[in-house]
């Protein structure tokens, strides 16, 4: 077939319908892995394996700095990919193979392993399931600056993929924990869990890299590299070093990865030890969650009349004052606490879509302005930022946990917690996110690219 020619002002207005269709699916898989391991791996490593919580700390800390490591890295060899073949379909299909069998395996920690030893089982899949992940997720980011050459191309085409981002986060986050207890819980009801939605994490994977690319065909015709770039950790550094509104947006999505990843992971500690219920996590889940599809049309209206940034803002204001006043949910819980958790739910879609709607156009305002395209280091860096942010937050949660006095267990009986630990739960659940995203704020108010974008 042949190649579609490539130059800077050659990216087509509107990407194809499959292109389109494609990209959304893969929020399917981005979405599984996003949302599972953050929202029940700490509690399965304390809950069900008896890891003492500082060292579950550290079990689900070090799989992420080796993706630190690692994502910009692959970003360099997608860019690498897409110059000799025209296309990053071959990293986006590896990814899209491997994670199944690597998800699987980190709900797998065999009966006879308990404390360390079923710590360090925890690590190794970790590792393997956050280096198959990047494979798809680097090449995957860098897409939307490669299929649509406006911004308000870029936020068309991104929306949909957050809306079916909103759609397997809660699909993955309600239905998960469903499924640990439809295959009777502890270790059988996890591993059934971690088998049947790591396959449906893999199906989504494998339908954008076919939709979205084609064999022998540039997949990205504005952006495919003519210039070589350093290795990966010296290209990551040199992006971060040049651009600043890549520091900026990047900084600012981390600290609200951060913040969404410590309440996800401290949800399930909630449920259990504050609401009383360990199944409350389903709806806990779903009011954070399901707002989020109903407003996510009304979020792009409102990007498209005060501009990302701005929106970003107000999103990010509301996500504080709603995780805030949960902190009350340790002296008085009661059914106010999801209402509480539902208005987070509806800032959490702007904290969504609109950074990833501002990405694009950071790319492409690097690449207009260096003479070349970076678009899988970039890629890489933000893969990096967002793992790691998602990934640390239940890190945070069981750092609190571990100062605070909390007891882990092995058996099914919930364990009667100090009045600290029972503290240290409510916090991490309120206090904690509303201080990153309030802290958020200080870089994204810096950040003037995207508005000065939307005006073309």
């Amino acid at each position: 077939m042949a190649t579609r020619p490539v130059s800077t002002t050659g990216v087509p207005a509107a990407p194809p319908r499959r292109a389109v269709v494609g990209y959304a699916l893969g929020s399917v898989g981005t979405g599984g892995f996003g949302t599972l391991p953050g929202l029940v791996l700490a509690y399965y490593l304390t809950d069900t394996l008896g890891v003492m919580a500082g060292l579950a700390g550290l079990a689900v800390t070090v799989p992420k700095i080796w993706d630190v490591l690692v994502d910009p890295i692959i970003g360099r060899a997608s860019d690498a990919s897409a110059r000799r073949r025209g296309s990053r379909r071959a990293f986006l299909l590896a990814g899209a193979v491997a994670l199944p069998v690597c998800f699987a395996l980190l709900f797998a920690v065999p009966g006879g392993l308990h404390g360390w030893a079923a710590a360090l089982w925890v690590v190794v899949a970790f590792v393997l399931a956050t280096t198959a992940f990047s494979l798809f997720q680097v090449p995957y980011i860098a897409l939307p600056a490669e299929l649509a050459g406006t911004p308000a191309a870029r936020t068309r085409l991104v929306a949909p993929r957050i809306a079916v981002l909103a759609v397997a986060i809660l699909a993955f986050g309600a239905g998960g924990p469903e499924l640990r207890e439809a295959f009777g819980g502890g270790r059988d009801g996890y591993l059934a869990m971690g088998v049947i939605t790591g396959l449906v994490i893999g199906i989504g994977m494998v339908l954008a890299a076919v939709l979205t690319t084609r064999r022998g065909e540039r997949a990205a015709p504005a952006v495919v590299p003519t210039h070589r770039t350093d290795g990966g950790l010296v290209a990551a550094v040199a992006a971060l070093r040049e651009s600043r509104p890549l520091r900026l947006l990047l900084l600012t999505f981390v600290l609200q990865a951060l913040a969404t990843g410590a309440m996800l992971g401290a949800a399930q500690y909630v449920a259990t030890y504050t609401l009383g219920d360990e199944s409350a996590l389903t709806v806990l889940f779903a009011a954070l969650v399901a707002p989020a599809l109903l407003v996510m049309p009304l979020a792009r209206r409102v990007a498209d009349r005060i501009g990302k940034r701005r929106a970003l803002l107000g999103s990010t204001a509301l996500f504080v004052v709603a995780t805030a006043a949960l902190v009350l949910a340790r002296p008085a819980p009661g059914p106010w606490v999801f209402v509480c958790v539902g208005l987070a739910g509806v800032a959490y879609a702007g904290m969504q879509l609109y950074p990833l709607a501002m990405l694009p156009d950071v790319i492409a305002a690097d690449a207009a302005a260096r003479g070349k395209d970076r678009a899988g280091v970039i890629a890489g860096v933000w893969t990096s930022g967002e793992t790691a942010g998602l990934a640390l937050g239940p890190a945070l949660v069981l750092g609190v946990l571990a100062l605070t006095g909390f007891v882990s267990r092995t058996t099914p009986d919930v364990v009667t917690q100090p009045a600290s630990a029972l503290w240290g739960v409510v916090v991490t659940f309120s206090l904690v996110p509303a201080l990153l995203a309030l802290a958020s704020l200080v870089p994204l108010a810096r950040f003037a690219l995207a508005e000065a974008a939307e005006g073309s």
